[in-house]
């Protein structure tokens, strides 16, 4: 890795990934500063780290001016589609990120966006699986955006970063499964640290695929 010091923009560190990632960017000698754009506070304080409130996504334009001279954009946040229809899902999943990311565009062109996707995910849009469809759609048109890279992460199951709040409701039922699932299926299980780090230098050095499946994604993070 390269002595480059990233200025960091991310989103949802009120959920498991985005806090995960957060925690591994303040511990990474390699971050120079955070912002976090989050709709709601998030209660920690540190040297490198700044929030921005923005309750609305939709509504990111209003705030652009305060999202110039960053290097990356971090993008973890999002919603389970359990419960919801696909045109709900498609606004929050879709129109959101999308009008986040074309937003950035106007204002730092030259940043990498990496969008947290799933393992799993339809590049093709056409699958059976509706969230998969969707989330294949979001990969696509982030892709066309525009920036100097875009990298697309589909992470599997994910162990918590040491010291966080904020994990999906039944983690600690199924954590304890971590060790054997790393034996017995290593390319569907990461670290949040390993994701976090695979993060920042695919910001830094580049990936080598726009597309990261779990075991490039531990590939990058390992190193």
């Amino acid at each position: 890795m390269s002595d480059t010091k990233l200025k960091i923009i991310l989103t949802g560190v009120t959920g498991m990934v985005g806090e995960g990632v957060l925690f591994e960017c303040l511990a990474n000698p390699a971050v120079e500063q955070v912002l976090m754009v989050n709709r709601r506070p998030y209660p920690m304080q540190h040297a490198r780290l700044k929030e921005l409130i923005v309750p609305d996504f939709l509504k990111i334009e209003t705030v652009a001016d305060q999202l110039a001279g960053y290097d990356a954009c971090f993008y973890c946040a999002g919603i389970s589609s359990v419960g919801k229809s696909e045109a709900e899902y498609t606004r929050i999943t879709y129109d959101t990120t999308l009008h986040f990311a074309q937003v950035l565009t106007g204002v730092q062109p030259n940043m990498v966006f990496i969008y947290v996707s799933g393992a799993g995910t339809d590049s093709t849009e056409q699958g059976k699986t509706m969230w998969a469809r969707v989330k294949g759609r979001t990969e696509n048109a982030l892709g066309r955006c525009g920036f100097r890279a875009e990298y697309n992460f589909r992470p599997g199951f994910m162990k918590a970063y040491p010291g966080q709040r904020n994990l999906l409701r039944g983690y600690y039922a199924i954590a304890w499964l971590y060790p054997l699932a790393r034996l017995v299926a290593p390319n569907w299980v990461s670290t949040l640290q390993q994701v976090g780090r695979a993060m920042i230098r695919a910001a830094i050095d580049g990936a080598p695929k726009s597309v990261l499946e779990v075991r490039d994604i531990n590939a990058l993070g390992d190193v």
